[in-house]
């Protein structure tokens, strides 16, 4: 009797563990969803500019940051029903979870040179294609706004055209019904390339980052899932015998 009272208690105590790392895990999921999404929002109006395939890799990281959040629910009911088999079965589920992760965090490291090395030749494409290309217009002037920056590599982008062109308000440093986008103390004078760069770096690591954090959560579901079964199991065995 005492030691299916001990066995009790201890599956009383690893449920306790396992829908606290549930909420956990489902926690983790909701993250990648939230830091996939805010990163490719940021990056769209960067990546517009000329930048081929520039969402993939973060659109892959939401939907497997939504697929965790999801499964992490759905295992609330799989640990308070009790199943062993199902436990078992979220145990093998999450193993696959952590692998997806660890590639998600590494695809995503990877995509960060993909867009360092494309976004020097798009950025060069939008300034030829200005005034011309509505689109391209337009996201060349948001950038140059938002990161205070003008052309490429620097300002003189601009005039080094064939033909020489005028450097646009959205350079302006000051107020546009005072810029003289001629005088250089009015406007922007580095290029976009360095501001740009660094912001993709700094944001696709933090991306990269939060997948491969989480991926040692799911191990952790494995040892408790697997433990909960055993001793679930255990119980039923001493109340038969």
């Amino acid at each position: 009797m005492a030691k299916q009272l001990e066995s009790v208690a201890a599956m009383a105590c690893m449920t306790v563990l396992l829908m606290l790392f549930n909420f956990a895990f489902t926690c983790s999921g909701l993250l990648m969803l939230c830091v996939g999404i805010w990163t490719k929002l940021q990056l769209t109006e960067y990546a517009d500019v000329g930048i081929e395939s520039s969402g993939a890799a973060l659109l892959a990281l939401s939907c497997l940051g939504a697929l965790v959040a999801l499964v992490g629910i759905l295992a609330c009911c799989c640990t308070t029903r009790q199943h062993p088999a199902l436990l078992y079965l979220y145990g093998a589920f999450l193993a696959v979870i952590a692998l997806l992760e660890l590639g998600a965090g590494a695809s995503v490291y990877t995509y960060r040179n993909t867009l360092i090395e494309g976004f020097d030749r798009g950025l060069n494409e939008s300034l030829n294609a200005y005034g011309t290309d509505n689109t391209k217009s337009f996201h060349v002037d948001i950038m140059q706004k938002t990161l205070h920056c003008c052309g490429n590599r620097a300002y003189t982008d601009w005039l080094n055209m064939s033909p020489p062109r005028i450097v646009p308000s959205s350079c302006c440093s000051v107020e546009e019904g005072e810029c003289d986008t001629t005088n250089t103390d009015d406007i922007y004078t580095q290029g976009c390339y360095n501001r740009v760069i660094y912001f993709i770096k700094s944001n696709i690591g933090l991306v990269a980052g939060s997948a491969l954090g989480v991926a040692v959560f799911p191990m952790l579901g494995v040892f408790l899932a697997c433990c909960l079964a055993s001793y679930i199991n255990k119980v039923n065995y001493e109340q038969i015998a």
